[in-house]
């Protein structure tokens, strides 16, 4: 299998490789002259694709996939700051209050950067949510209702999309690679009759469906039983841990096929190119 990792997103923007293997780094593209070292130019993308989408890059990689570092902190701070304030105070109002203040200074830290809130701010209306959720109810537990709705409804529209033959996370990586609000079915069919890819997809859809049922399974029950400090463990475990092991795992299932369809598609519009121009 080729090699899809890559460096950090928050490594520089630009690199350069020269044709006799040693890495260098350069500011500018450098094309050499006949028997000279010709130094070509790379660029990464300042925002790499995260989630599923990521399974759609070239070059994948797992920290990209999660935002890098600052996105698992991101992601891990809100639970694990609501638990450690419950379980240690037992005073919801003041767990509440710290939560929110978490969040709010992720979108402040972002605003003060300039860098990209959407994310910050996505996360932050989950959390309110869930603080909401929790503080209108007077139950801690509530808390991470929202979540297990979110893992039913991925459950139930993944299912739904491997019942009908359109593998829902095959869907969003192909929409990613050829975005189309058009010509759905010439789309469609261009990725679903690619026979070792579509099933490469089928159990990608599963690996998922297989994660968000394992949540549920694990969860509810200590949901249902009060034991809000092992609930909130679990969630934190089979959060960004887990995510990361699926994800990885996605990507071993998808890259190969993934590859040479990609490369068959290269070919079909060259040759389509070259008779058009005929």
């Amino acid at each position: 299998m080729h090699d899809q990792s890559r460096n950090d997103a928050n490594s520089p923007d630009t690199t350069a490789v020269r044709t006799d293997g040693n890495d260098v780094s350069a500011e500018g593209s450098t094309t050499g002259m006949a028997g000279e070292d010709t130094v070509v130019e790379t660029r990464k993308p300042k925002n790499a694709a995260k989630g599923i989408a990521s399974l759609a890059a070239d070059d994948f990689s797992i920290m990209d996939s999660m935002g890098g570092i600052r996105g698992i902190v991101e992601s891990i701070l809100p639970g694990l700051i609501f638990i450690v304030a419950f379980v240690s105070t037992g005073q919801l109002g003041m767990t509440v209050a710290l939560s929110l203040a978490e969040a709010v200074i992720q979108l402040v830290a972002r605003l003060f950067q300039r860098q990209s809130i959407m994310g910050a701010l996505s996360g932050l209306a989950a959390v309110v949510l869930c603080l909401v959720w929790a503080w209108l109810t007077k139950d801690a537990r509530n808390y991470y209702l929202p979540g297990f709705l979110t893992n039913a409804v991925w459950i139930v529209a993944l299912s739904v999309s491997m019942l009908i033959r359109i593998p829902g996370i095959g869907a969003c990586i192909e929409f990613v690679r050829k975005p189309t609000l058009s010509g759905f079915g010439a789309w469609l069919a261009r990725w679903r009759d690619d026979g070792a890819l579509f099933r490469a997809y089928m159990k990608v859809t599963g690996l998922w469906i297989l994660l968000f049922a394992a949540r549920l399974v694990v969860q509810v029950p200590m949901y249902l039983t009060d034991r809000i400090a092992w609930l909130g463990t679990a969630r934190l475990i089979m959060g960004v841990p887990c995510f990361a092991l699926v994800i990885w795992l996605s990507w071993l299932l998808v890259a190969d096929p993934l590859h040479r369809h990609a490369e068959m598609e290269k070919r079909s519009d060259i040759t389509d190119s070259s008779t058009i121009g005929d």
